[in-house]
Protein backbone atom coordinates (compact mmCIF):
# COMPACT_ATOMS: atom_id res chain seq x y z
CA UNK A 1 0.00 0.00 0.00
CA UNK A 2 1.36 3.53 -0.85
CA UNK A 3 1.13 5.98 1.63
CA UNK A 4 0.99 9.96 0.69
CA UNK A 5 0.74 12.63 3.58
CA UNK A 6 -3.34 12.46 2.86
CA UNK A 7 -3.23 8.16 3.70
CA UNK A 8 -0.77 9.01 6.70
CA UNK A 9 -2.85 11.58 8.15
CA UNK A 10 -6.15 9.40 7.82
CA UNK A 11 -3.96 6.69 9.58
CA UNK A 12 -2.69 8.75 12.44
CA UNK A 13 -5.92 11.20 12.84
CA UNK A 14 -7.93 7.42 13.31
CA UNK A 15 -4.97 6.56 15.71
CA UNK A 16 -5.58 9.78 18.20
CA UNK A 17 -9.60 9.83 17.59
CA UNK A 18 -9.64 5.98 18.73
CA UNK A 19 -7.57 7.10 22.04
CA UNK A 20 -9.62 9.99 22.81
CA UNK A 21 -12.82 8.56 22.57
CA UNK A 22 -11.53 5.75 25.11
CA UNK A 23 -9.61 8.28 27.03
CA UNK A 24 -11.54 8.49 30.14
CA UNK A 25 -11.70 3.95 30.48
CA UNK A 26 -7.53 4.00 30.09
CA UNK A 27 -7.74 6.23 32.99
CA UNK A 28 -9.71 4.49 34.62
CA UNK A 29 -7.89 1.16 34.64
CA UNK A 30 -5.44 2.72 37.98
CA UNK A 31 -4.16 0.06 40.02
CA UNK A 32 -4.75 1.70 43.31
CA UNK A 33 -8.36 3.60 43.21
CA UNK A 34 -6.69 7.00 43.96
CA UNK A 35 -8.51 9.75 41.88
CA UNK A 36 -5.49 10.16 39.69
CA UNK A 37 -5.50 8.14 36.76
CA UNK A 38 -4.37 9.74 34.00
CA UNK A 39 -2.26 7.12 31.36
CA UNK A 40 -5.29 7.97 28.70
CA UNK A 41 -4.79 11.90 28.86
CA UNK A 42 -1.33 11.50 29.35
CA UNK A 43 -1.24 9.03 25.96
CA UNK A 44 -3.78 11.45 24.42
CA UNK A 45 -1.94 14.27 24.15
CA UNK A 46 1.20 12.66 23.42
CA UNK A 47 0.08 11.30 20.21
CA UNK A 48 -1.73 14.82 19.28
CA UNK A 49 1.43 16.53 19.47
CA UNK A 50 2.58 14.14 17.46
CA UNK A 51 -0.79 14.64 14.69
CA UNK A 52 0.46 18.18 15.03
CA UNK A 53 3.56 18.00 13.90
CA UNK A 54 2.26 16.30 10.93
CA UNK A 55 0.05 18.54 9.67
CA UNK A 56 2.49 21.24 10.27
CA UNK A 57 5.31 19.78 8.19
CA UNK A 58 5.98 19.78 4.65
CA UNK A 59 6.93 16.12 4.38
CA UNK A 60 5.83 14.17 1.99
CA UNK A 61 7.20 10.51 1.76
CA UNK A 62 6.59 7.98 4.50
CA UNK A 63 9.81 7.98 6.08
CA UNK A 64 9.75 11.55 6.44
CA UNK A 65 6.38 11.61 7.54
CA UNK A 66 7.27 8.65 10.45
CA UNK A 67 9.94 11.19 11.28
CA UNK A 68 7.76 14.26 11.98
CA UNK A 69 5.51 12.09 14.01
CA UNK A 70 8.41 10.79 16.10
CA UNK A 71 9.51 14.87 16.48
CA UNK A 72 5.93 15.86 17.57
CA UNK A 73 5.28 12.44 20.05
CA UNK A 74 8.63 13.53 21.50
CA UNK A 75 8.09 17.34 22.22
CA UNK A 76 4.49 16.82 23.60
CA UNK A 77 5.29 13.44 25.41
CA UNK A 78 3.58 13.43 29.05
CA UNK A 79 3.93 11.16 31.81
CA UNK A 80 5.86 7.77 31.64
CA UNK A 81 3.19 6.19 29.08
CA UNK A 82 3.70 8.95 27.03
CA UNK A 83 7.47 8.64 26.79
CA UNK A 84 7.11 4.85 26.18
CA UNK A 85 4.49 5.55 23.38
CA UNK A 86 7.11 8.71 21.79
CA UNK A 87 9.40 5.92 21.92
CA UNK A 88 7.36 3.71 20.06
CA UNK A 89 6.61 6.09 17.62
CA UNK A 90 11.00 7.07 17.41
CA UNK A 91 10.73 2.60 16.53
CA UNK A 92 8.23 3.14 14.14
CA UNK A 93 10.24 5.81 12.04
CA UNK A 94 13.00 4.11 12.68
CA UNK A 95 11.23 0.76 11.28
CA UNK A 96 9.88 2.52 7.88
CA UNK A 97 13.48 3.80 6.94
CA UNK A 98 13.19 4.47 3.10
CA UNK A 99 10.03 2.38 2.73
CA UNK A 100 7.66 3.57 0.01
CA UNK A 101 5.49 0.98 -0.16
CA UNK A 102 4.04 -0.30 3.38
CA UNK A 103 3.26 -3.94 2.96
CA UNK A 104 3.20 -7.38 5.94
CA UNK A 105 7.13 -7.03 5.98
CA UNK A 106 7.30 -3.57 6.36
CA UNK A 107 4.55 -3.07 9.05
CA UNK A 108 6.23 -6.21 10.93
CA UNK A 109 9.75 -4.59 10.71
CA UNK A 110 8.20 -0.89 11.83
CA UNK A 111 6.16 -2.67 15.16
CA UNK A 112 9.34 -5.12 15.93
CA UNK A 113 11.68 -1.91 16.02
CA UNK A 114 8.95 0.35 18.01
CA UNK A 115 9.07 -2.27 20.32
CA UNK A 116 12.95 -2.90 21.14
CA UNK A 117 13.08 1.37 21.25
CA UNK A 118 10.76 1.29 24.23
CA UNK A 119 12.71 -1.40 25.75
CA UNK A 120 15.98 0.66 25.11
CA UNK A 121 14.76 3.84 27.28
CA UNK A 122 13.77 1.71 30.12
CA UNK A 123 16.26 0.81 32.88
CA UNK A 124 14.33 -1.94 34.07
CA UNK A 125 11.80 -3.00 31.93
CA UNK A 126 8.43 -4.86 33.39
CA UNK A 127 6.30 -7.42 31.82
CA UNK A 128 2.50 -7.12 31.87
CA UNK A 129 2.90 -3.95 30.85
CA UNK A 130 2.73 -1.52 27.51
CA UNK A 131 6.21 -2.82 27.07
CA UNK A 132 4.89 -6.42 26.66
CA UNK A 133 2.05 -5.68 24.52
CA UNK A 134 4.48 -4.02 21.91
CA UNK A 135 7.00 -6.76 22.09
CA UNK A 136 4.19 -9.33 21.59
CA UNK A 137 2.26 -7.75 19.16
CA UNK A 138 5.71 -7.22 16.67
CA UNK A 139 7.04 -10.97 17.51
CA UNK A 140 3.65 -12.16 16.03
CA UNK A 141 3.43 -9.65 12.90
CA UNK A 142 7.07 -10.53 12.35
CA UNK A 143 6.73 -14.64 12.87
CA UNK A 144 3.23 -14.35 10.05
CA UNK A 145 4.11 -11.70 8.04
CA UNK A 146 5.09 -14.16 4.94
CA UNK A 147 2.41 -16.62 6.23
CA UNK A 148 -0.45 -14.27 5.89
CA UNK A 149 -0.90 -12.44 2.11
CA UNK A 150 -4.03 -10.84 2.57
CA UNK A 151 -3.37 -7.18 3.99
CA UNK A 152 -6.70 -7.04 5.83
CA UNK A 153 -6.61 -10.45 7.27
CA UNK A 154 -2.79 -9.79 7.96
CA UNK A 155 -4.03 -6.72 10.17
CA UNK A 156 -6.84 -8.18 11.92
CA UNK A 157 -4.63 -11.16 13.03
CA UNK A 158 -2.22 -8.89 14.18
CA UNK A 159 -4.84 -6.77 15.94
CA UNK A 160 -5.53 -9.77 17.73
CA UNK A 161 -2.40 -11.25 19.08
CA UNK A 162 -1.86 -7.34 20.54
CA UNK A 163 -5.78 -7.89 21.90
CA UNK A 164 -4.65 -11.13 23.52
CA UNK A 165 -1.44 -9.61 24.88
CA UNK A 166 -3.21 -7.31 26.63
CA UNK A 167 -5.77 -9.49 28.25
CA UNK A 168 -2.33 -11.35 29.56
CA UNK A 169 -0.99 -8.73 31.58
CA UNK A 170 -2.91 -9.45 34.21
CA UNK A 171 -1.03 -12.85 34.76
CA UNK A 172 1.98 -11.04 34.27
CA UNK A 173 1.66 -8.40 37.00
CA UNK A 174 0.68 -8.86 40.12
CA UNK A 175 -1.21 -5.54 41.05
CA UNK A 176 -3.13 -6.15 37.82
CA UNK A 177 -4.26 -8.98 38.68
CA UNK A 178 -5.54 -8.43 41.91
CA UNK A 179 -6.82 -4.78 41.09
CA UNK A 180 -9.15 -7.04 38.61
CA UNK A 181 -8.10 -4.40 35.08
CA UNK A 182 -5.08 -4.91 32.71
CA UNK A 183 -2.52 -2.68 32.32
CA UNK A 184 -3.58 1.16 31.22
CA UNK A 185 -0.68 1.86 28.95
CA UNK A 186 -1.24 -1.76 26.98
CA UNK A 187 -4.66 -0.89 26.53
CA UNK A 188 -3.97 2.39 25.06
CA UNK A 189 -1.35 1.21 22.85
CA UNK A 190 -3.90 -1.25 21.47
CA UNK A 191 -6.50 1.79 20.77
CA UNK A 192 -4.27 3.56 18.84
CA UNK A 193 -2.53 0.49 17.11
CA UNK A 194 -6.85 -0.41 15.98
CA UNK A 195 -7.58 3.28 15.21
CA UNK A 196 -4.53 3.29 12.54
CA UNK A 197 -4.85 -0.49 11.35
CA UNK A 198 -9.03 0.25 10.56
CA UNK A 199 -7.77 3.19 8.35
CA UNK A 200 -4.98 1.10 6.61
CA UNK A 201 -8.14 -0.71 5.55
CA UNK A 202 -10.21 2.27 4.69
CA UNK A 203 -12.17 2.49 7.79
CA UNK A 204 -11.01 5.25 9.57
CA UNK A 205 -12.05 6.01 13.03
CA UNK A 206 -14.19 8.98 13.51
CA UNK A 207 -13.79 11.42 16.65
CA UNK A 208 -16.94 11.71 19.20
CA UNK A 209 -17.99 15.47 19.22
CA UNK A 210 -17.17 15.20 23.23
CA UNK A 211 -13.98 13.79 23.44
CA UNK A 212 -12.80 16.20 20.27
CA UNK A 213 -9.61 17.92 21.58
CA UNK A 214 -7.28 17.95 18.42
CA UNK A 215 -5.38 21.59 18.19
CA UNK A 216 -4.69 23.51 15.21
CA UNK A 217 -1.35 22.26 13.37
CA UNK A 218 1.48 24.70 14.50
CA UNK A 219 2.80 27.27 12.28
CA UNK A 220 6.09 27.91 11.09
CA UNK A 221 7.24 31.57 12.46
CA UNK A 222 8.02 34.08 9.78
CA UNK A 223 8.07 38.12 9.74
CA UNK A 224 5.71 38.21 7.27
CA UNK A 225 3.47 35.84 9.35
CA UNK A 226 3.06 37.85 12.21
CA UNK A 227 -0.10 38.27 13.24
CA UNK A 228 -2.11 38.95 17.19
CA UNK A 229 -5.39 39.13 15.52
CA UNK A 230 -5.91 35.85 17.35
CA UNK A 231 -5.53 36.88 20.43
CA UNK A 232 -8.65 38.37 21.61
CA UNK A 233 -7.33 39.73 25.22
CA UNK A 234 -4.40 41.21 25.07
CA UNK A 235 -3.22 42.14 28.74
CA UNK A 236 -2.03 39.51 30.86
CA UNK A 237 -2.71 40.64 34.24
CA UNK A 238 -1.41 39.06 37.97
CA UNK A 239 -1.44 40.72 41.27
CA UNK A 240 -1.99 39.64 44.93
CA UNK A 241 -4.46 41.16 47.30
CA UNK A 242 -3.67 41.48 50.83
CA UNK A 243 -7.32 41.14 52.36
CA UNK A 244 -9.47 39.52 55.65
CA UNK A 245 -12.50 38.83 52.62
CA UNK A 246 -13.20 35.55 51.85
CA UNK A 247 -15.02 35.33 49.12
CA UNK A 248 -13.10 34.75 46.67
CA UNK A 249 -15.99 33.11 44.64
CA UNK A 250 -17.88 36.46 44.57
CA UNK A 251 -14.33 38.66 43.32
CA UNK A 252 -13.80 35.69 40.72
CA UNK A 253 -17.43 36.21 39.22
CA UNK A 254 -16.78 39.86 39.05
CA UNK A 255 -13.96 38.88 36.87
CA UNK A 256 -15.20 36.58 34.53
CA UNK A 257 -16.86 39.05 31.83
CA UNK A 258 -13.25 41.02 31.57
CA UNK A 259 -11.19 38.30 30.02
CA UNK A 260 -10.24 34.17 29.61
CA UNK A 261 -7.84 32.18 31.46
CA UNK A 262 -8.91 33.34 34.62
CA UNK A 263 -7.21 31.77 37.96
CA UNK A 264 -8.48 33.48 41.30
CA UNK A 265 -7.18 31.28 44.43
CA UNK A 266 -7.38 32.57 48.00
CA UNK A 267 -5.27 31.34 51.21
CA UNK A 268 -3.56 32.93 54.08
CA UNK A 269 -5.10 36.14 53.35
CA UNK A 270 -4.44 36.31 50.55
CA UNK A 271 -5.95 36.23 46.67
CA UNK A 272 -3.84 35.41 43.70
CA UNK A 273 -5.36 36.37 40.42
CA UNK A 274 -4.16 35.70 36.95
CA UNK A 275 -6.56 37.45 34.24
CA UNK A 276 -6.03 38.22 30.61
CA UNK A 277 -8.06 41.13 29.70
CA UNK A 278 -8.31 44.02 27.48
CA UNK A 279 -9.19 46.04 30.56
CA UNK A 280 -6.68 45.70 33.30
CA UNK A 281 -7.33 48.70 35.48
CA UNK A 282 -10.79 47.41 35.39
CA UNK A 283 -9.72 44.31 37.05
CA UNK A 284 -7.51 46.36 39.61
CA UNK A 285 -10.39 48.58 40.39
CA UNK A 286 -12.58 45.65 41.60
CA UNK A 287 -9.44 43.84 43.55
CA UNK A 288 -8.62 47.41 45.62
CA UNK A 289 -12.31 46.91 46.64
CA UNK A 290 -11.15 44.07 48.64
CA UNK A 291 -7.70 45.25 50.26
CA UNK A 292 -4.50 46.10 49.83
CA UNK A 293 -2.34 45.16 45.85
CA UNK A 294 0.65 43.95 45.19
CA UNK A 295 3.45 42.14 42.82
CA UNK A 296 1.61 43.69 40.03
CA UNK A 297 2.46 42.44 36.81
CA UNK A 298 0.76 43.73 33.43
CA UNK A 299 2.13 42.20 30.10
CA UNK A 300 1.15 43.39 26.64
CA UNK A 301 1.16 39.70 24.83
CA UNK A 302 0.77 41.39 21.78
CA UNK A 303 4.00 42.85 21.62
CA UNK A 304 5.01 39.54 23.31
CA UNK A 305 4.05 37.86 20.69
CA UNK A 306 5.61 39.40 17.87
CA UNK A 307 8.95 39.76 20.21
CA UNK A 308 9.32 35.95 20.48
CA UNK A 309 8.24 35.37 16.58
CA UNK A 310 11.23 37.79 15.65
CA UNK A 311 14.01 36.35 17.75
CA UNK A 312 13.07 32.91 16.20
CA UNK A 313 13.16 34.30 13.14
CA UNK A 314 16.60 36.29 13.79
CA UNK A 315 18.22 32.81 14.97
CA UNK A 316 17.51 30.96 12.24
CA UNK A 317 19.36 33.52 10.16
CA UNK A 318 21.87 33.49 12.35
CA UNK A 319 21.97 29.93 12.30
CA UNK A 320 22.54 29.89 8.56
CA UNK A 321 25.37 32.72 8.85
CA UNK A 322 22.40 35.36 7.08
CA UNK A 323 23.04 37.78 10.02
CA UNK A 324 25.33 39.22 11.79
CA UNK A 325 24.70 39.25 15.44
CA UNK A 326 25.53 42.91 16.09
CA UNK A 327 22.51 44.23 13.90
CA UNK A 328 20.37 43.51 16.66
CA UNK A 329 22.59 44.28 20.00
CA UNK A 330 19.19 44.54 22.16
CA UNK A 331 18.07 41.33 21.08
CA UNK A 332 21.62 40.04 21.59
CA UNK A 333 22.09 40.92 24.85
CA UNK A 334 23.02 38.37 27.48
CA UNK A 335 22.23 38.33 31.08
CA UNK A 336 25.27 37.45 33.25
CA UNK A 337 25.21 33.40 33.89
CA UNK A 338 24.66 32.40 37.46
CA UNK A 339 26.61 29.13 38.41
CA UNK A 340 23.50 26.95 39.32
CA UNK A 341 19.87 27.28 38.87
CA UNK A 342 16.23 25.25 39.53
CA UNK A 343 13.22 23.96 37.71
CA UNK A 344 10.98 22.55 40.15
CA UNK A 345 7.41 20.61 39.12
CA UNK A 346 4.16 21.59 41.80
CA UNK A 347 0.87 21.17 42.40
CA UNK A 348 -0.45 23.81 43.84
CA UNK A 349 -0.29 27.66 44.64
CA UNK A 350 0.96 27.39 47.96
CA UNK A 351 3.78 24.51 47.36
CA UNK A 352 4.56 27.20 43.98
CA UNK A 353 5.56 29.16 46.76
CA UNK A 354 7.60 27.50 48.86
CA UNK A 355 9.62 26.05 46.03
CA UNK A 356 10.36 30.05 45.13
CA UNK A 357 11.17 30.77 48.67
CA UNK A 358 13.91 28.25 48.59
CA UNK A 359 16.08 29.71 45.63
CA UNK A 360 13.77 27.60 42.68
CA UNK A 361 13.92 29.57 39.43
CA UNK A 362 10.96 28.07 37.64
CA UNK A 363 8.15 26.59 39.07
CA UNK A 364 6.58 24.50 36.37
CA UNK A 365 2.71 23.37 36.98
CA UNK A 366 2.26 19.61 36.89
CA UNK A 367 1.81 16.95 39.10
CA UNK A 368 -0.64 14.17 39.09
CA UNK A 369 -3.50 14.20 36.49
CA UNK A 370 -1.18 17.00 35.02
CA UNK A 371 1.90 16.16 33.73
CA UNK A 372 4.28 18.37 32.12
CA UNK A 373 5.75 17.44 28.57
CA UNK A 374 9.17 17.04 27.46
CA UNK A 375 8.22 20.65 25.46
CA UNK A 376 6.89 22.25 28.94
CA UNK A 377 10.44 21.50 30.04
CA UNK A 378 12.48 22.64 26.97
CA UNK A 379 10.59 25.90 27.66
CA UNK A 380 11.04 26.34 31.68
CA UNK A 381 14.68 25.53 30.82
CA UNK A 382 14.96 28.48 28.07
CA UNK A 383 14.10 30.89 30.76
CA UNK A 384 16.97 30.11 33.30
CA UNK A 385 19.78 31.92 33.08
CA UNK A 386 22.14 29.16 34.87
CA UNK A 387 25.44 27.02 33.48
CA UNK A 388 23.98 24.35 35.58
CA UNK A 389 20.27 23.49 35.67
CA UNK A 390 18.51 20.83 38.12
CA UNK A 391 15.05 19.73 37.52
CA UNK A 392 13.45 18.45 40.31
CA UNK A 393 10.33 16.07 39.14
CA UNK A 394 8.51 15.57 42.30
CA UNK A 395 6.80 12.53 40.81
CA UNK A 396 7.52 9.05 39.78
CA UNK A 397 5.03 9.98 36.59
CA UNK A 398 7.16 12.96 35.96
CA UNK A 399 10.77 11.46 35.81
CA UNK A 400 10.96 10.19 32.33
CA UNK A 401 9.90 13.52 30.63
CA UNK A 402 12.77 15.72 32.76
CA UNK A 403 15.62 13.07 31.31
CA UNK A 404 13.92 13.26 28.03
CA UNK A 405 13.84 17.17 28.12
CA UNK A 406 17.82 16.75 29.52
CA UNK A 407 18.85 14.89 26.59
CA UNK A 408 17.26 17.51 24.32
CA UNK A 409 18.02 20.24 25.72
CA UNK A 410 21.79 22.12 24.87
CA UNK A 411 22.32 23.38 28.63
CA UNK A 412 23.73 21.15 31.55
CA UNK A 413 20.86 19.74 32.79
CA UNK A 414 20.93 17.60 36.43
CA UNK A 415 17.57 15.34 36.67
CA UNK A 416 17.08 14.77 40.80
CA UNK A 417 14.91 12.12 40.58
CA UNK A 418 12.33 13.10 43.17
CA UNK A 419 9.46 11.57 43.67
CA UNK A 420 7.39 13.28 45.51
CA UNK A 421 6.89 17.03 47.15
CA UNK A 422 8.67 16.13 50.65
CA UNK A 423 11.50 14.44 48.66
CA UNK A 424 11.99 17.83 45.96
CA UNK A 425 12.21 20.24 49.31
CA UNK A 426 14.62 18.16 51.06
CA UNK A 427 16.76 18.41 48.11
CA UNK A 428 16.75 22.18 48.04
CA UNK A 429 17.57 22.05 51.53
CA UNK A 430 20.26 20.03 50.68
CA UNK A 431 21.98 22.67 48.33
CA UNK A 432 24.92 24.63 49.01
CA UNK A 433 25.95 27.87 46.90
CA UNK A 434 29.25 27.57 48.05
CA UNK A 435 29.29 24.01 46.47
CA UNK A 436 30.36 22.78 42.79
CA UNK A 437 27.21 21.42 40.71
CA UNK A 438 28.87 17.87 41.17
CA UNK A 439 28.73 18.44 45.03
CA UNK A 440 25.03 19.73 45.01
CA UNK A 441 23.76 17.20 42.93
CA UNK A 442 25.35 13.72 44.85
CA UNK A 443 24.22 15.78 48.17
CA UNK A 444 20.61 16.32 46.74
CA UNK A 445 20.11 13.18 45.64
CA UNK A 446 21.57 11.73 48.72
CA UNK A 447 18.74 13.79 50.78
CA UNK A 448 15.80 12.30 48.78
CA UNK A 449 16.59 9.38 51.21
CA UNK A 450 16.02 11.26 54.51
CA UNK A 451 12.29 11.79 53.60
CA UNK A 452 9.55 10.12 54.17
CA UNK A 453 6.74 10.98 51.95
CA UNK A 454 2.72 10.24 52.87
CA UNK A 455 -0.32 11.92 51.09
CA UNK A 456 -3.97 11.41 51.81
CA UNK A 457 -6.77 11.01 49.27
CA UNK A 458 -9.87 9.32 48.67
CA UNK A 459 -11.03 6.32 46.96
CA UNK A 460 -12.70 6.17 43.38
CA UNK A 461 -14.11 3.03 43.68
CA UNK A 462 -14.16 -0.27 45.30
CA UNK A 463 -11.57 -2.62 45.98
CA UNK A 464 -8.97 -5.09 47.57
CA UNK A 465 -5.66 -4.10 47.98
CA UNK A 466 -3.30 -6.10 50.31
CA UNK A 467 -5.97 -7.82 52.05
CA UNK A 468 -7.62 -4.35 52.66
CA UNK A 469 -10.84 -3.81 51.63
CA UNK A 470 -11.95 -0.34 50.61
CA UNK A 471 -15.02 1.09 49.54
CA UNK A 472 -15.27 3.95 47.33
CA UNK A 473 -14.56 7.41 48.98
CA UNK A 474 -13.28 6.09 51.39
CA UNK A 475 -10.22 8.36 52.91
CA UNK A 476 -6.92 6.43 51.96
CA UNK A 477 -3.15 7.16 53.23
CA UNK A 478 -0.36 6.36 51.42
CA UNK A 479 3.27 5.67 52.53
CA UNK A 480 5.12 6.48 49.16
CA UNK A 481 3.04 3.90 46.91
CA UNK A 482 1.55 1.68 49.37
CA UNK A 483 -1.81 2.17 50.95
CA UNK A 484 -1.52 1.58 54.66
CA UNK A 485 -4.33 3.28 55.99
CA UNK A 486 -8.32 3.83 55.10
CA UNK A 487 -11.63 4.90 56.43
CA UNK A 488 -14.38 7.23 57.07
CA UNK A 489 -12.63 9.37 59.30
CA UNK A 490 -10.02 12.06 57.76
CA UNK A 491 -8.51 12.67 61.18
CA UNK A 492 -8.22 9.50 61.79
CA UNK A 493 -6.86 7.72 58.82
CA UNK A 494 -4.56 11.04 58.87
CA UNK A 495 -3.08 10.02 62.41
CA UNK A 496 -2.90 6.14 61.26
CA UNK A 497 -0.83 7.31 58.45
CA UNK A 498 1.75 9.15 60.43
CA UNK A 499 1.63 6.19 62.86
CA UNK A 500 3.19 3.87 60.30
CA UNK A 501 5.27 7.10 58.96
CA UNK A 502 7.08 7.93 62.16
CA UNK A 503 10.37 6.17 63.76
CA UNK A 504 12.20 6.18 66.86
CA UNK A 505 14.94 8.60 64.70
CA UNK A 506 11.86 10.96 63.11
CA UNK A 507 11.83 14.33 64.53
CA UNK A 508 9.46 16.36 62.49
CA UNK A 509 6.34 15.98 60.66
CA UNK A 510 5.10 18.59 58.15
CA UNK A 511 1.61 18.72 57.01
CA UNK A 512 1.32 20.36 53.35
CA UNK A 513 -2.68 21.11 53.49
CA UNK A 514 -4.60 21.12 50.37
CA UNK A 515 -7.45 23.39 48.63
CA UNK A 516 -10.04 21.29 50.28
CA UNK A 517 -8.92 21.57 53.80
CA UNK A 518 -9.34 25.17 56.08
CA UNK A 519 -7.07 26.79 57.65
CA UNK A 520 -8.83 25.86 60.75
CA UNK A 521 -9.42 22.19 60.06
CA UNK A 522 -5.27 22.45 59.58
CA UNK A 523 -4.50 23.58 62.70
CA UNK A 524 -7.07 20.84 64.60
CA UNK A 525 -5.08 18.48 62.48
CA UNK A 526 -1.78 19.99 64.00
CA UNK A 527 -3.16 19.37 67.38
CA UNK A 528 -4.42 15.91 66.84
CA UNK A 529 -1.02 14.72 65.88
CA UNK A 530 1.08 16.86 68.73
CA UNK A 531 -0.91 14.84 70.71
CA UNK A 532 -0.48 11.63 69.20
CA UNK A 533 3.27 12.38 69.08
CA UNK A 534 4.33 14.92 71.67
CA UNK A 535 8.48 14.60 71.07
CA UNK A 536 7.79 15.30 67.67
CA UNK A 537 7.73 19.07 65.93
CA UNK A 538 4.83 19.78 63.84
CA UNK A 539 3.60 22.35 61.41
CA UNK A 540 1.08 22.81 58.57
CA UNK A 541 2.07 24.61 55.48
CA UNK A 542 -0.50 25.99 52.92
CA UNK A 543 0.20 23.89 50.00
CA UNK A 544 -3.31 24.34 47.96
CA UNK A 545 -3.11 20.87 45.98
CA UNK A 546 -6.05 19.21 44.25
CA UNK A 547 -7.17 15.74 45.08
CA UNK A 548 -4.51 14.96 47.93
CA UNK A 549 -6.09 16.58 51.52
CA UNK A 550 -2.59 16.24 52.98
CA UNK A 551 0.99 15.47 51.58
CA UNK A 552 3.14 14.62 54.69
CA UNK A 553 7.16 14.88 55.13
CA UNK A 554 8.36 13.06 57.63
CA UNK A 555 12.25 13.55 58.86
Amino acid sequence: MEIDKNKFLEVLRSSVNNLLNHKEEVNALNVFPVPDGDTGTNMSLTIQSALREVEGSDASSLADLAKAAAKGSLMGARGNSGVILSQYFRGLSEGLGEVEVLDNQALAKALTTASKTTYNAVMKPTEGTILTVGRETGEFARRHSQNVKDWGAFLEEVLKAAKKSLENTPNLLAVLKEAGVVDAGGQGLYYILEGGFLALEGRPVASLATNVEVQAPRKESSRQKISTDDIQFGYCTEFMIETESKDVDGFRNKLRDLGDCLLVVGGEGLIKTHIHTNHPGKALEYAVELGQLKDIKIDNMRFQHEEVLLKEELDELRAKDLLDGDLHPKLEEKKDLKDQGFLAVSMGDGLSQVFKEIQVDQVLAGGQTMNPSTEDFISALDKIDARTIFILPNNSNIIMAANQAKEISEKDVRVIPSKTIPQGIAAMLAYHDDEEADENEKAMIEALGDIKSGSLTYAVRDTTVHDQKIAKDDYIGLNEKDIVANGKDLDQTVLALIDDLVDEDSFMVSLYRGEDVSEDQGDQMREKVEEAHPDLDVEVIYGGQPLYYYLISVE
